[in-house]
Formats: C-alpha cells, structure tokens, sequence
C-alpha cells in the first residue's frame, strides 16, 4: 500500500524559517500594532492545515504582520470573492482557479505583481513552464505555491492476480493490459474494469491534452482561441479512446457512476487521475495500488496536463496592507512553502528547485507527477465545465445516436469554438 505523504521527502519542519524573511524580521523587531491581512481559499481540510502552517512560520518571520485567513465551502467561494472585494471587504491575498484569471482581471478583483519582487525573467527561469498561463500583456497576476498533473493509478493486488508486473509504458501495452484486467460474470457483465474511463472526470484533460499530442496534433492555437482539434491526429486520439469500450471492450463508461468510486473499491484495474487524489486514496481501508507516468504514445510522445490554484493580490490590498500582502506572497511561493504544501497536501511544487529534488522526484507516489510537469501543457480554459461538456458530447452522439465518430469531432470542434468566440469577443 502507497504510504501517506511526506514519509520520505520531508526535509524541512515548521521552525525552518524563510531564510530572507527572518532577516528583515530581526530588523523590524515586534511591532505593537502588527498590519493586518486578510487570506481567502475554499475550505479542504489539507489545504487548511497546510495554510495554518504558513501563516505561523511567516508571522514569525515578520511580527509586524497578522494574517487572518478565512475558507468557504468550494460551490460558495467564487461568489463570496465577488461580492466582498469591490466592497472594500474580504480578501488582500486570495487563492483562484488558474481558469479563473481573466475573469477576476476583468472584473477588476485582483493587480499585477510588483515587478521588483516578481520580475519576469525570475519566474520564467525558476517555476515551471505552465505558470506562464498567468502573464496577461506583459504582468504577471498570480502565482501558485503548487500545481496538479496527471499519472496512472494502478491496483497491484489486481496486476499480480492478473500475471502483470509493471504498469504499461506505452498506449499499446495499455490496452493489453487492461484487457488482462477486465472481469466478467457469466453472463457476461463487466465486474471490474481494466481501466476507468469518463470525460465528466479527468479524461477530458487526458484526451485534449495528452492523446491529441501524442498521435501528432495540437487541441488548440498557440493563441489558445482557436480549436485545432478537428485533425487526423485529433480522429485518431478520439478513435483510441471511444476504441477502449466499443473495440476493446476494456472499459465501460459510467461503470459504478464515477471512476475514482470503482478504482477505490477496487474494481478498476487502472485509473488516470490528478495528484489530489492520492490523499483520499491513501485512507481508503484495503486498497493497494501504486502509481506510474502516463503511457506514451505510439511514436514515444510524452505528455501531461496540468492544473493549479493560484496566490494573488486583490485591488483591495492598499498602503501597508498591500506591502505585508506582497511579503506573504513572496512567502508562500517560497521553496520552503512549496516543500510543506506537498508534505501536508499533496500538491506539487510549482518550482523545479523543489520538485526535482532527488527525494521528490524519485518518490514512489509524488515522483511519476513530479516528473510529468516537465513535459506538461495546461488548458486556457474560457469555460471549463462548458468545453468538458462538449467532449462528453461527442461521446454520446457516437454511442446513443450513431453518430460517425469523425462527424461527431468536426461538431465538437465547432461547438467549443463558439465558446471561445464568445469568450474573446471584444
């Protein structure tokens, strides 16, 4: 069974202080009337913990600095951000969606990075290369303490009853293995699946990103408003997936509602999921799996996708408020921040100077993620649930309607381009 995270990559502890801030902390001394911040997230409770650590290394570092932080249930915290900030209320820092930028830019929520703490050729040389998505002409908004990527979960009890040992290296052993992995009654129900399929999960990512590449195309423009998708390799990415069910019969959507829920029980030989997910895999009671990098594709192709929530300034933050707000920024994008965020959450560190250490990178759960980024691609979303349904519908217009599998792409491409049309439209 995978062990809990952190149990070979903790280096730091929570008395380990941000070098440069305890500097200035030494000038500064204790200051009686500490200025005093306000730092929003939605409410996880490894998320929480993790934060709590932050604040109380950072106001040992800088006394003169209180940092409130306050969570919202997940489905309320978008509209509790919106609402308070142009009232002068709510947060000076505040954690975003990365797909949530343009929005929170438009409605004026949030401001740039100062350039002196934030300098551009800084972060383009020591994060990894998908926080570019937060450069708006020129400014960066935001930045994350850590970032998501996909890998293969993969049930061991399962692989060693099945004769396997080794998870699939490419897209061609995939599918042989999840056959080996597929079980039926005698009447010939699917039991267990080789391997979880459903685009309402994290296949929407995995097809867009990972197999259009690898069969040799691109799902968007470089400017990320053009659908590119409806392309040979974008009918051979769609062809591979919609094959694992009705050719190869290794998969079946909507197999036990949701494919995390049939991986956790068990059922699933195979499961392509998000880092997030190993906490919650971690406690589920009798379950052993471990984890592997994404298949390549037939020509050798890597490639990954990436997510992740981001810090930012809110046009809130003035005057002193806005200078503790620039510290704990700089703070909390740290290495040493970066190191706890993974011990206690999870999540990846968004800096190569800390995921790419030896005990990150080669560890058993947090290394096949770890490694990914390096060859990851993260999705501008205008409207993620929104371009998540149409996938899901090409699917269904395939499997419910007879629809031609070709036919189905050209009108999904058509269809997420009038999302971007509308999102870009001046």
């Amino acid at each position: 069974m995978a062990r809990q995270p952190g149990e070979d990559a903790m280096k730091w502890t929570n008395k380990t202080l941000f070098a440069g801030l305890t500097s200035a902390a030494a000038l500064l001394g204790t200051s009686a009337s500490a200025v005093e911040i306000e730092y929003w997230q939605y409410f996880f409770d490894a998320r929480v913990e993790a934060m709590e650590q932050l604040i109380e290394n950072f106001e040992a570092a800088n006394p003169d600095v209180t940092v409130n932080m306050t969570h919202f249930p997940y489905a309320e915290y978008r509209t509790k951000v919106a609402a308070s900030i142009p009232a002068g209320e709510g947060p000076d820092v505040v954690q975003l969606f990365y797909g949530w930028l343009n929005d929170y830019i438009e409605a004026d929520l949030i401001q740039p990075l100062p350039a002196e703490q934030f300098p551009t050729e800084m972060i383009e040389a020591e994060f990894f290369p998908m926080v570019s998505a937060m450069q708006v002409d020129g400014d960066y908004y935001a930045l994350p303490t850590a970032v998501r990527s996909l890998a293969l979960f993969y049930n061991t009890r399962l692989f060693e009853a099945a004769g396997l040992d080794h998870p699939p290296a490419d897209l061609d052993e995939l599918v042989e293995m999840a056959g080996a992995l597929t079980e039926r009654d005698g009447a010939g129900n699917v039991t267990t699946v080789g391997l979880t399929t459903g685009m309402t999960a994290q296949d929407h990512h995995w097809w867009r990103e990972v197999l259009v590449r690898q069969f040799g195309g691109e799902p968007y423009a470089e400017d990320n408003q053009t659908v590119t998708y409806d392309s040979d390799a974008g009918r051979a990415a769609a062809a591979f997936y919609e094959g694992l069910s009705s050719e190869h019969g290794v998969t079946q959507v909507g197999f036990m509602d949701e494919p995390q829920a049939a991986f956790k029980a068990g059922r699933a030989g195979m499961h392509i999921d998000g880092s997030f997910r190993i906490g919650s895999l971690n406690n589920t009671r009798g379950l052993e799996w471990a984890v592997a990098e994404l298949p390549v594709g037939p020509t050798g192709t890597q490639s990954n996708y990436s997510s992740y929530w981001v810090n930012a300034i809110t046009t809130k933050a003035e005057g002193e408020r806005y200078e503790a707000s620039v510290r704990f920024m700089e703070y909390i994008t740290s290495d040493e921040a970066m190191q706890i965020w993974l011990d206690v959450v999870g999540e990846l560190p968004a800096r190569p100077s800390v995921g790419m250490t030896e005990a990150n990178a080669t560890h058993e759960v947090y290394g096949p993620f770890i490694r990914g980024l390096e060859y990851a691609h993260t999705t501008v979303f205008a409207n993620e649930s929104a371009q998540r349904q149409v996938l899901v519908d090409m699917l269904d217009r395939v499997s419910l309607q007879g629809q031609s599998l070709s036919d189905s792409l050209a009108e999904a491409a058509q269809a997420e381009q009038a999302i971007l049309n509308e999102y870009y439209a001046d």
